[in-house]
């Protein structure tokens, strides 16, 4: 991607269900379970740069032993700094006290048996240690101790907040992951009362009914009243004191889960090359957590995945394989190979077929493998024409003839290469955009001045800055013919409130470009009865009824929003043409069929809070409010 936006973070639990001396003499390690999640961590370390955080249980601990560990950094080398301190632990251990299970979890931390790591990617408020997962709940009651970490955005946190009020809490903040832990919290303490209350009838022996509580813990049930108002995407994980863990994913599996069991762990990751080498497993032996279910894994080592939420349609996030997820998983290399392939015939049209004159390159480091994929094709759509014309000699050709048909290729090369990051220290904006202009370089002499176009393929546009002020600033030094840009991706028109740092409409690219056709057309008047609109369906409290935005879109056609995008994207000192051309909604469905969230391309929300933003996000631009719609 050409431009930086925040997005999903990243979990991993790691369940050992072998007391540790198992690993000690398989292994060689006591600290097996520590090292499988730093590398779970560290494999996806691309869902988050703002932070990173582990805790661990200890099961069967005496009282007054410490049994959660839990430590967190926001430090610029947040994984080294996370694990660094954590092993730090053990630096002053014999070699007989690291091999001595027993010894070592009676007396040092981060030798539990149930493990969590998190990776955050905030998409909005302060990067400071608070707001770094695993969050924990305290409580001196075993049962009640709730650890916990998410990948999720909730579109209705006031009515969460309101209903944790009328519960008679007092949080100490309003966000969702406060309020996703009260709430999950509150439930879990209500459960053990009633088992408390359930017990303490039959017996006065304290700790045998807290071992009761223990076994006797619904965890489906608790996470049933918990969620019954969430709206938004999540996969939510969470230890509990006494030793049961739950991970929990949305009822439209917007978030991705995954996790792979045998008889020594149960591991669980928001990828799955991630479980694939940490545990050197087939990604056929690792399963998808199915949508509105939990995957619950008691103390005694019980696992189930049971449902917790109705299911809704299907609508996992789409941007997990054009983006986010990294390329390594199988399957999104291939959809992302197929995504730049189907772009062919839309570039083919544009360059009327003018393969000697055209340089095919790729936008640094995210396009690559849609690159390959466009490549692929290319080479295709040429053999098959190199084909038509060795038929249509009917054996009239020589031999230096036929080869020298079939030795023509694209010309394929890499002109966009990404610079290291430059510091900006002077403060005025001149100095600031000539800094931000070269964020990439170029590979200079292969260009034909005035002659030859060049196409490069990005993997999405959201509000085009970069690619005005820097790409397509840096490229038409080369002095093309025409610069084609392709986007793998859909125009990205609508705000996600699911986890994407995109919920300021009128900065998108697509939106601008609407507007702009809206005022030349002078429509303003239908601007202004949509707002009306919206502004009545929020007065009744109907804003999430459906998206106004739509019919907007509806003016024009896709081809007339990419021109304008074009128009709107295309520097002013540059002398050559600038053509756009985006990823069809059509043909994202056909590339990625299992990931079907689109809503920011289509509009079409999962959940009614989407529409809720959508038209929050129109008022905020109506108004000329620049804040976030959630």
């Amino acid at each position: 991607m050409s431009e930086f936006i925040k997005h999903e973070c990243g979990l991993a639990m790691v369940r050992l269900l072998k007391p540790l001396s198992y690993y000690q003499e398989k292994y060689g390690s006591s600290l097996y379970g520590l090292y499988k999640l730093q590398i779970l961590l560290q494999k996806q370390r691309n869902r988050g740069q703002d932070g990173a955080g582990l805790a661990t249980i200890k099961l069967d601990t005496l009282p007054g032993k410490r049994y959660i560990s839990r430590r967190r950094s926001n430090s610029p080398q947040y994984l080294k700094d996370l694990f660094t301190g954590a092993f730090a632990h053990f630096e002053n251990c014999t070699q007989e006290q690291l091999n001595d299970p027993v010894w070592l979890k009676e007396n040092k931390p981060y030798t539990g048996e149930l493990l969590l790591g998190h990776l955050r990617y905030g998409t909005h408020g302060k990067n400071i240690i608070e707001t770094v997962h695993p969050f924990l709940r305290q409580n001196n009651w075993i049962s009640r101790n709730l650890v916990l970490a998410g990948n999720f955005n909730l579109t209705n946190v006031e009515e969460l907040f309101g209903e944790l009020l009328d519960l008679g809490q007092y949080p100490k903040e309003k966000s969702d992951t406060v309020t996703v832990l009260e709430k999950i919290g509150h439930f879990l303490d209500d459960e053990v009362e009633r088992l408390y209350n359930w017990f303490k009838a039959e017996t006065n022996d304290i700790q045998e009914i807290n071992t009761l509580i223990a076994e006797h813990l619904d965890i489906q049930r608790i996470l049933q009243r918990a969620s019954r108002k969430f709206d938004g995407g999540y996969v939510m994980a969470g230890l509990i004191g006494h030793g049961d863990a739950f991970v929990f994913r949305d009822p439209s599996g917007i978030r991705p889960a995954f996790y792979y069991q045998d008889d020594e762990v149960v591991v669980m990751a928001s990828e799955r090359p991630a479980i694939q080498t940490a545990f050197n497993v087939l990604s056929t032996e690792i399963k998808e957590l199915k949508r509105g279910h939990a995957l619950i894994i008691k103390k005694n080592g019980k696992i189930s995945e049971v449902a917790c939420k109705d299911q809704l349609e299907r609508t996992a996030c789409s941007f997990e394989r054009i983006y986010f997820s990294r390329g390594t998983d199988r399957d999104i290399y291939q959809e992302r190979k197929k995504l730049g392939k189907l772009l062919v015939p839309y570039v083919l049209d544009e360059i009327k077929n003018e393969f000697k004159k055209t340089i095919f390159s790729f936008i640094p480091n995210t396009a690559e493998v849609a690159f390959y994929g466009f490549v692929e094709g290319i080479h295709d759509e040429l053999n098959k024409r190199k084909a038509a014309k060795i038929n249509e000699a009917k054996g009239s050709l020589t031999t230096k003839e036929i080869e020298k048909i079939l030795d023509f290729r694209p010309r394929v090369e890499k002109l966009a290469i990404k610079d290291e990051k430059l510091r900006t220290f002077i403060a005025d904006d001149t100095s600031r955009g000539e800094m931000i202009s070269h964020v990439y370089d170029v590979t200079y002499g292969l260009v034909k001045n005035g002659e030859d176009t060049v196409v490069v393929l990005d993997d999405s546009i959201v509000r085009g800055a970069t690619l005005r002020d820097s790409i397509i600033e840096i490229i038409s030094r080369l002095k093309p013919k025409k610069i084609i840009v392709i986007s793998s991706a859909p125009q990205i028109r609508y705000p996600d409130c699911y986890g994407i740092d995109m919920s300021k409409m009128g900065e998108f690219a697509a939106f601008q470009a609407l507007i702009s056709l809206i005022k030349e057309h002078k429509k303003e008047d239908v601007l202004q009865k949509t707002y009306k609109e919206a502004k009545k369906l929020e007065k009744e409290g109907k804003l999430d009824s459906c998206n106004l935005v739509q019919e907007l879109y509806g003016l024009y056609s896709y081809t007339q929003i990419s021109d304008r995008i074009s128009v709107i994207l295309t520097p002013e000192n540059i002398n050559c043409e600038v053509k756009i051309i985006f990823q069809t909604v059509e043909d994202l469905r056909e590339a990625c069929p299992n990931n079907n969230g689109d809503w920011y391309f289509s509009g079409n929300y999962p959940t009614p809070g989407g529409n809720r933003v959508v038209n929050r996000s129109f008022i905020n631009f109506m108004e000329n409010k620049n804040v976030r719609a959630y």
